[in-house]
């Protein structure tokens, strides 16, 4: 029994734009949010659950369609190719409506190593005074001629951290002041900016669920988990690739939070369209279906049809109980997890004073290292087992984080987010797999609704508490918070006893092959 790589990888260049795109909307529509309409933490985290809200009740309606979708391209594909059109426009709209909003701010405070050009606005630079925002009040902080300005962006862009630290003291506070105001004054662009997100994130959500329940049905049950590893390798390595692309840009250097993102966005469009391109060159659904089913009936695995193929039996108490304390541990590490990717460009920069794509790429880069052995691990040891070990390293890695400020070594935190993400490669690895395990086979679109029912779930409220106790007790209260739901969630997983694959006993020649 050996999984068909291949045809893995070629399906997971669907997993491979979704998660392209979420890396650079988590990383960038924050940064947006608050420097050029100067939202606070709390109210850009219920911008930034607006994806969520809409994937609690998308996700497991076109899990169910796509369930249903009887097409000469399959069930899934229709969904894929559609959704990613629709969404690639609308992304690359955002960033003109961004440039519209930058131009209304007045602020060109772009930062190279050649100067700057800090222009804020009459009320808050005059005859070289600086204003910051205290309360409804504008009040005189320090004073700065064009000539210093241009002097502290120039050492702040070059790395200075002094210069840096004076930047985000005197001059951000005052930006983000301004571009509130305008925000309040010009309502108009703000409005048409959350019209044309919620067609991206409408958009996304049609093929999300699709998409990832196309790995099961073109895989038997016991490959599941290695089949994840190799598609979660493929969603890292989009992931990456838009954070490559990202130090490229300079999006994570703080004297750069005014800049225009239209080509960053078109570059991350074009990367999805050569994903989507290469998926409908290469992916024939139906027939991979159908090697699936004949390969099952060969070992004997049951995909759970009735004689019809509609897979409705029902699960038993057991297994009911099983399904919902998986999801309750999903939504408890989610609830830590995304908690610290959404927030996490902000606090580097803030807190850190450190690039967050650098530390993000590392934690990319180990889970990427980690997936393959991960998946070979997981089925010899169990799902259960490499997950709740998974869940250790994430607090752990969170746990430590907590006590790391600026001037911490640099290497600490990179090696704590390391060990985050091998933890999240081995969670992501084996969570979905014990979902659709107990799935029948005409539903594995619902049951991946499900799952992403659970992880939306916690996305939906995360980023909300998690901003308004930011926004309340200081960035700093950050990963002790992740790290107590990612503790909670250890407790609910070791309580599941269905979800794990059984092994397929071989006979003859094949008891020689190791490769399963």
């Amino acid at each position: 029994m050996k999984l068909n790589y291949k045809r893995t990888i070629l399906v997971g260049f669907a997993f491979f734009l979704i998660c392209a795109f979420w890396q650079a909307y988590d990383s960038i529509i924050p940064k947006i949010l608050t420097d050029k309409f100067g939202m606070a933490q709390g109210w850009s985290g219920v911008v930034m659950a607006l994806d969520n809200v809409l994937a609690l009740f998308m996700l497991p309606i076109f899990g169910a369609l796509s369930d249903k979708t009887k097409t000469r391209f399959g069930k899934r594909t229709p969904y894929i190719v559609i959704g990613t059109v629709i969404a690639v426009i609308a992304f690359v709209g955002l960033s003109f409506i961004d440039n519209a909003q930058l131009a209304r701010v007045g602020d060109a405070a772009e930062m190279s190593e050649t100067g700057v050009h800090a222009v804020y606005a009459e009320t808050d630079i005059v005859n070289g005074e600086l204003k910051t925002h205290d309360g409804d009040k504008y009040v005189l902080s320090e004073k700065y001629t064009e000539a210093q300005m241009t002097e502290v962006a120039v050492k702040a862009a070059q790395g200075d951290k002094e210069a840096t630290a004076e930047w985000d003291t005197y001059f951000v506070p005052a930006r983000q002041a301004v571009a509130a105001k305008t925000t309040a004054s010009h309502r108009g662009i703000l409005v048409l900016f959350m019209a044309v997100l919620l067609i991206t994130l409408i958009s996304m959500s049609i093929f999300r669920s699709p998409a990832v329940a196309l790995m099961p049905d073109v895989t038997i049950k016991p490959l599941r988990s290695k089949a994840n590893a190799i598609i979660n390798l493929m969603g890292s390595f989009g992931g990456i690739l838009v954070l490559v692309l990202g130090i490229v840009f300079g999006t994570g250097k703080a004297p750069k939070a005014m800049m225009s993102y239209t080509l960053f966005f078109t570059v991350i469009a074009a990367i999805m369209m050569i994903a989507l391109v290469i998926f409908m060159l290469t992916v024939r659904e139906p027939k991979f279906v159908e090697e699936m089913e004949e390969e099952s009936k060969r070992f004997g695995i049951d995909n759970g049809e009735d004689d019809d193929g509609s897979g409705s039996r029902k699960l038993s108490k057991g297994e009911r109980v099983s399904l919902l304390l998986i999801l309750a541990s999903v939504v408890l590490w989610f609830f830590g997890y995304n908690a610290v990717t959404s927030k996490y460009s902000v606090y580097a920069g803030k807190v850190l004073n450190l690039d967050y794509n650098m530390t993000l790429i590392i934690a990319q880069a180990a889970a990427i290292i980690s997936y393959l052995p991960v998946g070979i691990v997981s089925s010899r040891i169990g799902r259960k087992k490499a997950i709740l070990a998974g869940v250790v390293m994430l607090a752990v890695a969170f746990g430590v984080a907590s006590f790391l400020r600026e001037g911490s070594p640099a290497m600490l935190m990179n090696a704590m987010f390391a060990l985050a993400g091998i933890g999240w490669a081995t969670i992501n690895v084996n969570s979905f797999p014990m979902v659709v395990e107990l799935a029948k086979g005409g539903n594995v679109g619902k049951y991946t609704g499900y799952y992403y029912t659970a992880s939306m779930a916690a996305q939906v409220l995360t980023p909300i508490l998690s901003g308004f106790l930011m926004d309340a007790a200081g960035l700093s209260i950050l990963f002790p918070y992740a790290t107590v739901f990612v503790i909670l969630a250890f407790f609910t997983m070791f309580f599941v006893k269905h979800g794990d694959s059984r092994p397929i006993r071989k006979k003859g020649l094949e008891a020689l092959d190791v490769d399963d």
